[in-house]
């Protein structure tokens, strides 16, 4: 049977072109590709040609890639930003020869990309796995990350924070519930996961699970690194000052049906 999230990619594909966004693989140092959905006259090598739009970059979480989590925002904004969706490590079409797991090296990897691009000052936009991501970027690249905008996060995934958070879902481990091998597990996390799941036949769980889960052992590293100690972990001091008001300002939430987590409209 043929995949039918595969046949969807290449519509969306096709959609992004239309709106002027396309996939650029950016190496970030050898052995470390990531891909980033970026605005159609963007060239590592031209970074002077870069758009005269504010940078508003998509951070995913743990379930889909990049540009299927964001799919309904960056048709939404792509025409008044500069919008910028990278695929965090081992997922998409992003990977790296390095031994590093921890969530600063992806923080790392993503900025270094923005860099290369020629990004110098963007609002991160990020849910999940993706928000933890987004707020060690901000501690780390303060002069890069100018605002941001989160859900469904935390600033760490702490010892106490996993426990409350699974007991809460109904899970032994996350693992168990962010790495199904079974199209009952992938409709349980989508379930838990997404606002008002429609109604949909198995085969497209089933379509789901031969696409978005490869990188197996290398996704169950980053999540056993995403646990932190409760007394190793610092709240962070970010140099952003904070207000209510910004150069991109929430102002309403925009979650259609079946969107992953809590995504939000820019104003």
């Amino acid at each position: 049977m043929v995949n039918v999230l595969t046949m969807y990619m290449s519509l969306l594909r096709a959609l992004m072109k239309l709106v002027g966004v396309k996939p650029q693989a950016v190496e970030i140092e050898p052995g470390t590709v990531m891909r980033f959905w970026v605005p159609s006259d963007q060239t590592t090598s031209n970074t002077k040609n870069k758009p005269d739009k504010p940078a508003v970059v998509f951070v995913h979480g743990f379930e889909l890639d990049g540009i299927l989590t964001w799919q309904f925002q960056v048709l939404a904004l792509a025409k008044e930003y500069a919008v910028y969706v990278p695929d965090l490590l081992f997922f998409g079409e992003s990977i790296t020869d390095k031994k590093e797991r921890k969530v600063a090296f992806q923080a790392e990897c993503t900025a270094k990309g923005l860099t290369k691009l020629g990004v110098e000052k963007c609002t991160l936009v990020g849910m999940s796995y993706g928000g933890v991501v987004c707020f060690k970027m901000a501690e780390m690249y303060p002069d890069l990350v100018e605002s941001m905008v989160v859900g469904c996060t935390v600033m760490a995934m702490t010892e106490s924070i996993s426990r409350a958070g699974l007991e809460r879902i109904g899970f032994s481990s996350w693992s168990e519930y962010l790495m199904p091998d079974t199209v009952k597990g992938v409709k349980d996390l989508l379930l838990v996961a997404t606002y008002k799941l429609p109604w949909m036949p198995d085969f497209v769980f089933k379509s789901i699970l031969e696409v978005m889960f490869d990188n197996r052992k290398e996704r169950l590293e980053l999540l056993q690194e995403l646990v932190v100690s409760d007394k190793d972990f610092i709240v962070p001091r970010f140099s952003q000052a904070t207000r209510r008001q910004s150069n991109v300002a929430v102002h309403r939430e925009c979650r259609p049906p079946g969107s992953i987590g809590a995504t939000f409209c820019l104003q």
